[in-house]
């Protein structure tokens, strides 16, 4: 996507031909700077601080983390320890864990003097393949919003999403934000509500950046208006995206997405989940009882940084001293409450026998 007019990716091979480019997402929308990668220490401490987020994005910051170690050293024992790195950092999103085994998978039977080059490939067929993949997913989601549009002609299509599913979350397109850009470019008429997204607020700092950089119209909103729009016919649909989908479909995503699908099924409103295959962990039925729930640091809840007045960057306290906070990053929603789930291969019925259907050669692993 582009960023004042210019063509960027969340994260790139830099011309050196082995140093990892990337966005850094925690200054966004105040600066924009481009932090350099040259280690798996790095690529690591990137996907642990936030650098880099988005369920596809740390997949794709992790495979080219394990091409990083590799050019320090081939060895299985460096290989293992890499893994062992990355796959620490952050225990909720599962493309980190899919990517890692694809790397594995790629470099173990190779002879030590090939695994730099095809450690490389493989990161580099990665980031691709998220690209392909949140095309299809635009395509497939495209259609549903013209399905809306052509009941309403003539007036906005409202579309409600949670936190950033967007190309900062991805390689680029984005999951939840594919079809919107889409739907834009085609000159549909949309419409989006952007909630906040407390506390790290992505959706308020980095889904209203995107946007605004593409010219989609958009309306920054707190966490808890979307009921209020559904109820007042203000919302046609929800689209979101997640970090994990168990086998029998249920989402898990950031935290506040439970609440914005009950609140549409109250008030009858669609709720479509985007999300690549990868995202699918067909190891696990039960998202409440077995995704990990990441638990992040408290300051994250304690404070907010924003642009003073006069152009200082300022993080100041919120909550008072001594009050105990917990921070719980993500929750899950049970798969009766998503109406559907958008993917590279269609829009899906949240359960088990469609998703192994559209998807047998990942479900046949388990």
């Amino acid at each position: 996507m582009k960023v004042d007019g210019r063509h960027f990716r969340s994260i790139w091979l830099e011309p050196d031909g082995w140093s990892v480019g990337a966005i850094d997402q925690r200054l966004l929308p105040h600066e924009f700077v481009v932090a350099r990668i040259e280690s798996v220490e790095a690529a690591a401490d990137a996907i642990r601080t936030m650098l880099v987020r988005g369920a596809p994005l740390i997949g794709a910051t992790a495979a080219y983390g394990v091409a990083l170690a590799m050019r320090s050293d081939a060895s299985d024992a460096a290989l293992d320890q890499a893994c062992k790195l990355l796959i620490a950092t952050r225990p909720t999103a599962i493309n980190l864990k899919w990517a890692l085994k694809e790397m594995q998978r790629a470099l173990r039977p190779l002879p030590l003097s090939g695994r730099v080059e095809a450690a490389y490939a493989r990161a580099g067929e990665i980031a691709e393949q998220d690209v392909a993949i949140n095309k299809e997913i635009g395509q497939h989601g495209l259609a549903l919003i013209e399905a809306i549009a052509a009941k309403k002609p003539g007036e906005l299509v409202n579309i409600l999403t949670h936190c950033n599913a967007g190309w900062l979350a991805t390689v680029d397109w984005g999951t939840a934000t594919a079809p919107i850009y889409l739907a834009h470019d085609r000159g549909i008429a949309v419409h989006v509500w952007v909630d906040e997204t407390r506390p790290r607020n992505q959706g308020a700092s980095l889904t209203a950046w995107e946007l605004g950089h593409h010219g989609v119209p958009h309306t920054v909103i707190a966490d808890n208006t979307g009921g209020h729009l559904m109820q007042h016919g203000m919302v046609d649909v929800a689209i979101v995206g997640t970090d994990r989908v168990t086998a029998n479909g249920d989402v898990c995503n950031k935290i506040g997405t439970y609440l914005k699908a009950l609140a549409a099924h109250d008030n009858r409103v669609p709720f479509y989940v985007a999300l690549p295959s990868p995202t699918i962990d067909f190891s696990i039925d039960d998202g409440v009882r077995q995704i990990p729930i990441e638990q992040r640091a408290t300051e994250e809840v304690a404070t907010m940084t924003g642009r003073t007045a006069d152009g200082r960057i300022e993080t100041v306290r919120v909550v008072p001293e001594g009050s105990p906070i917990a921070n719980y990053a993500f929750d899950v929603t049970p798969a009766r409450l998503v109406t559907g789930l958008i993917t590279e291969r269609g829009v899906l019925k949240a359960e088990r026998n469609a998703l192994s259907c559209a998807f047998p050669d990942r479900a046949s692993g388990y």
